[in-house]
């Protein structure tokens, strides 16, 4: 584990502060151990008491907020019991009659008034409050946090901590999103923290520790890879490490192709973080985000929207600042494989009828059948796709994940505005003399609407910059028509070759 002040740097002085404010972060990026290291590390210093606590029972209560009340001062208390704090350090054994509404708040009175040291609070899971009991404990805190001047004992510092931003919390707790009000405990300026991402040199610190403990050592490029497709995401980070050294075994030093596999092994298991954010991939906020990121158009920008960006961002799904484009890569490939799935069940063409007799892939054959595939079933499937925008980008997705991901890997680039969605064909075979090599198809995809020009120039261009990128020299370039005026169904599928602005011979395919 990392130590939580280079993670959270502002915490410290916030609370030196007696400052209440929000730490939000994506579920599983190391919130929960954060803070619990920093509650130590305030505990031994002797002046604070410091004590982290779950709300995530008080769910169960809805919008009872006087269930809520008991079930958080119940947690509380064992959380003080667990601690094993010295006896003048805890609550009361019995805590203050009070109001249902106003219990909460008379409690924690109570406590501070009788405890010898600040006290700290760090309230986990705070999104598990629902409605009026969300209202009540929120309007609590602020209450006893304004009439702390006056002389009410109140813990000297709060810290929610949740998914969600302060903006959230802020409207549930009666204010404005945007009015700046001093007094209130949830100034949006200077009092919303967010746990970010782990740096390329706080993952290499990790993984460091493991080598310390164990010997095993992490090669660069392994500490590249796993970078380059977490892009930081803690829950990812330790998931790839643990993938490795103890579910695939690997004892010896650790490279950047067990980093594939790792990511691989992940992606098909479907760990539970990964199933925890493909099920929000149908909600309409995430949807109205997702869906123009996966098309390359840009959003419509419609009332709400930036609350729903909002909300996307705090899932971790995208992004925290432009462009509009998904958090990392094996999210990108798992947002992909998730929407396809349905459409992947059409494909019904042999995975092995596409390798060579000299170990490569044949992806002149691979298109030519992607033709007869489309023709037969490409109406009824873009029809049925709930991400429409998205459809013929996440249908050709599909048949090449069916055909290629059993002997190959496809990496995937797309965003928000980008007009295209970039695929990358990775293939080993084994030479003549036994040499590994890697076949490398770059293909790039993009879409005709209604009232648009033909893309085939940009399309070239784009690809031209692809290939450069790949070092490659030719590549695919698929153009999908869905104007009112396209062909029917059954005539569409035509190639032709094309020579893109540089002077690349590359392949077009019309459908």
């Amino acid at each position: 584990m990392l130590p939580p002040t280079p993670r959270l740097p502002q915490a410290r002085a916030l609370i030196e502060m007696d400052r209440y404010f929000v730490l939000h972060a994506p579920r599983q990026t190391g919130k929960t151990t954060t803070l619990d290291a920093l509650a130590s590390e305030l505990n031994a210093e002797g002046d604070i008491a410091a004590l982290m606590f779950s709300c995530e029972r008080a769910e169960s209560a809805g919008d009872d907020y006087a269930a809520a009340e008991e079930i958080l001062l119940t947690s509380l208390r064992q959380a003080a019991e667990w601690a094993a704090w010295p006896e003048e350090l805890l609550p009361p054994d019995t805590w203050p009659q009070a109001p249902a509404g106003t219990r909460f708040g008379s409690a924690l009175t109570e406590w501070c008034r009788r405890c010898p040291r600040r006290v700290v609070l760090f309230l986990d899971e705070i999104d598990a409050l629902q409605g009026n009991s969300m209202v009540s404990i929120l309007s609590q805190l602020r209450d006893g946090h304004n009439a702390r001047p006056g002389g009410r004992p109140f813990p000297a510092s709060v810290v929610l901590c949740g998914l969600r931003d302060v903006r959230d919390y802020k409207v549930a707790s009666g204010g404005v999103p945007g009015r700046s009000n001093p007094a209130s405990p949830f100034n949006i300026v200077t009092e919303s923290l967010r746990l970010d991402d782990f740096s390329a040199d706080q993952i290499a610190e990790l993984y460091g520790r493991h080598t310390q403990a164990t010997g095993q050592e992490f090669a660069k490029d392994a500490l590249d890879r796993v970078f380059e497709l977490t892009q930081g995401q803690p829950w990812l980070v330790n998931a790839l490490a643990y993938e490795i050294t103890v579910r695939m075994g690997v004892a010896d030093a650790i490279t950047a192709g067990q980093v594939e596999e790792a990511k691989e092994r992940l992606i098909r298991a479907r760990a539970t973080h990964l199933d925890s954010l493909v099920a929000r991939l149908h909600e309409p906020r995430v949807k109205r985000v997702l869906e123009p990121v996966v098309a390359g158009v840009f959003p419509h920008v419609e009332p709400g929207f930036s609350d729903d960006l909002s909300y996307v961002r705090d899932l971790g799904l995208i992004r925290q600042r432009p462009p509009l484009e998904v958090a990392n890569p094996i999210y990108r490939e798992v947002i992909l494989r998730v929407l396809g799935d349905p459409s992947e069940q059409y494909v019904m063409a042999d995975p092995h009828s596409f390798v060579l007799p000299d170990g490569r892939f044949d992806l002149p054959r691979l298109l030519k059948e992607f033709v007869v595939f489309w023709r037969e079933h490409g109406e009824v499937l873009v029809r049925q796709e709930g991400y429409h925008e998205a459809a013929c980008q996440i249908i050709l997705m599909a048949f090449l994940h069916r055909l290629v991901n059993g002997g190959g890997h496809l990496d995937r680039e797309y965003a928000a505005g980008t007009k295209r969605l970039d695929v990358l064909i990775r293939w080993p075979y084994t030479g003549p003399e036994g040499e590994r090599h890697i076949q490398r198809e770059a293909m790039e995809l993009k879409v005709r609407r209604a009232g648009e020009n033909d893309p085939t120039s940009d399309g070239l261009a784009q690809l031209d910059l692809y290939l450069d990128r790949l070092t490659l020299s030719t590549g695919v370039l698929v153009i999908f028509d869905r104007r009112p005026e396209a062909p029917p169904w059954k005539e569409r599928g035509g190639f032709e070759q094309a020579t893109t602005p540089s002077g690349r011979q590359v392949t077009v395919l019309r459908v």
